[in-house]
């Protein structure tokens, strides 16, 4: 497999394990009734912060559980005219590049800032997604598409490559270029292809697809299609293998190397209910019909036409009905482009979350709710945006659509509007006792297992934290108390366990004592001096 390699690329392709986990302060929440203080239980979030931190924040209660991640990263144009700065200068970007790459970084090239940028932030979100489920839409154009692609096979792997969308931005001529440039690109990665083709739902059928069905003998059952009724032999089974004759006389057997699709006996039922074709003379070769009212879509292409998914023109037209003209936004993503993504990945039924880390103008949290709307759904949204104006025209965005815009109905819902609050860890990698203890909770549970803290289970005791493997996790702190491991402790243990991982202040069991009760302590990094 090739690997791409550039300057600055070793001193982050770890970072994502150096970044500091952060805690999500919520500011309010907002629902059809208005603005409140406090955290509703929606589990929809916005989330205003550099989304490299903010991504390592959501790993202690999201990792693995993202069934679908949609990405417009910056293009890299060198456009820097905009609200969006497309040029990856923008100086909180400038900033970390310095700290992270060193001096080294004065001589990047634009290509190398960009890589630099967003390699740690995919290597994370392949961390949320869902290890069978998960899929990952990016869009991109070709100022970058082949450098995302290879770091894209890098990260998550050449076989979880699924396919190279094309999305046409744009209708209208232009002669700015030697050749018109009318099309994006969005790459598609899922965690398990086998998985996501045999779940991956249809997509509604357009009005050129289904001009193949029509109706010439006025069937009252309404418009139709032949289907060929052969298959590949391969495995066939000896009652596929019959002869068929057709209405005007004519014999038929499958073609050299192929069989019929259907057994002897579903054909002769087929044949009586009406359901054989044998073409206009009624001696050709056989077909089944399949009925309009019977197809309940088609199978995604590569190629995504505007008049299907919108546009640029269309999606500017949509942000101004919501936010006014003097919203500066000049690329947005249609509303309809990100429905499609989300109605191919997402169940209505399962509380499936829909991650986008570039939030821009809030699109995919829009196409959530209108989905949610349409057939019922509890599908979920996480955005995050690092620039200041994720609260007025990120979160603004979402809450006219919650509450309805222009003629658009209302499609109610809610959400949680977050900022990133302080570390968990401050200087000398002491806990950060400022910090929530069931903030803390989750993220040694995190650190140790790779998984969520189950918020429910305490199993009699406080400081459980859970159990993985046949090893049960304690962490037992107390905010201005020192906490020791001994006996006393030992006796509030209820859970049985093969082995123990125990976090206290200090320990009074001997080494002897340890290994009789399979039990590894660990010692809380707090400075104990101030208690």
């Amino acid at each position: 497999m090739p690997i791409l390699e550039w300057i600055g690329k070793d001193k982050v392709i770890n970072h994502h394990q150096e970044v500091t986990f952060k805690v999500l302060e919520n500011e309010y929440s907002y629902s059809e009734d208005g603005v409140k203080d406090g955290e509703s239980t929606s589990g929809n979030k916005i989330i205003r912060g550099d989304n490299l931190e903010a991504l390592k924040s959501l790993l202690p209660l999201y990792m693995g559980k993202i069934k679908c991640i949609y990405i417009d990263p910056p293009y890299n144009t060198g456009n820097e005219k905009w609200v969006y700065n497309d040029n990856v200068n923008h100086p909180k970007i400038k900033k970390w590049l310095g700290d992270v790459v060193g001096k080294e970084g004065e001589d990047l090239s634009r290509h190398d800032k960009w890589l630099c940028m967003i390699y740690p932030r995919l290597k994370l979100l392949n961390k949320l997604l869902h290890p069978k489920n998960g899929v990952i839409f990016i869009s991109i154009d070709d100022n970058e598409y082949s450098n995302l692609k290879l770091i894209c096979d890098e990260i998550f792997g050449p076989n979880c490559y699924v396919s190279t969308i094309a999305w046409q931005k744009r209708y209208s001529r232009e002669n700015r270029e030697a050749i018109g440039d009318v099309h994006e690109y969005i790459l598609v990665y899922a965690k398990d292809k086998k998985v996501f083709k045999e779940t991956r739902n249809l997509i509604e059928m357009n009005e050129k697809q289904a001009k193949v069905y029509k109706n010439p003998n006025n069937d009252p059952k309404g418009r139709w299609r032949p289907i060929p009724m052969t298959a590949q032999a391969g495995h066939a089974t000896k009652d596929q293998f019959y002869p068929i004759t057709a209405p005007g006389g004519k014999v038929f057997y499958p073609p050299e190397g192929r069989c019929w699709s259907i057994v002897e006996s579903t054909f002769k039922d087929l044949l009586k209910e009406g359901r054989i074709y044998f073409g206009k003379n009624n001696n050709s070769q056989p077909n089944t019909i399949r009925y309009l009212s019977e197809v309940d879509g088609v199978v995604p292409w590569t190629w995504w036409p505007h008049e299907e998914v919108g546009n640029t023109d269309s999606a500017k037209k949509e942000i101004y009905s919501i936010l006014g003209k003097g919203t500066k936004f000049e690329t947005p993503k249609p509303t309809q482009l990100i429905e499609r993504i989300i109605r191919i990945t997402t169940s209505k039924d399962n509380n499936d979350i829909i991650l986008d880390s570039f939030s821009g103008t809030g699109t995919t949290a829009h196409a959530v709710l209108n989905l949610n709307k349409k057939d019922g759904g509890n599908r979920k949204f996480i955005l995050v945006e690092m620039e200041d104006y994720a609260d007025t025209i990120t979160a603004e965005r979402v809450k006219r659509v919650i509450d309805g815009y222009s003629n658009v109905e209302a499609t109610g819902g809610d959400f949680n509007f977050y900022s990133l609050g302080e570390p968990l860890l401050i200087e000398n990698q002491y806990l950060n006792e400022n910090v929530e203890v069931e903030k803390i909770r989750e993220y040694v549970f995190y650190t140790e297992t790779n998984e969520t803290l189950n918020l429910s289970e305490d199993m009699g005791n406080e400081y459980y934290l859970g159990e993985k493997s046949g090893r049960a996790y304690y962490f037992y702190y107390k905010k201005d108390e020192s906490t020791t491991l001994d006996y006393k402790f030992l006796s509030t243990i209820t859970v049985s366990a093969e082995s123990y991982v125990i976090y206290a202040d200090t320990n009074l069991l001997s080494k002897d004592e340890l290994e009789k009760f399979n039990i590894v302590f660990k010692k809380i990094p707090r400075d104990i001096a101030r208690i």
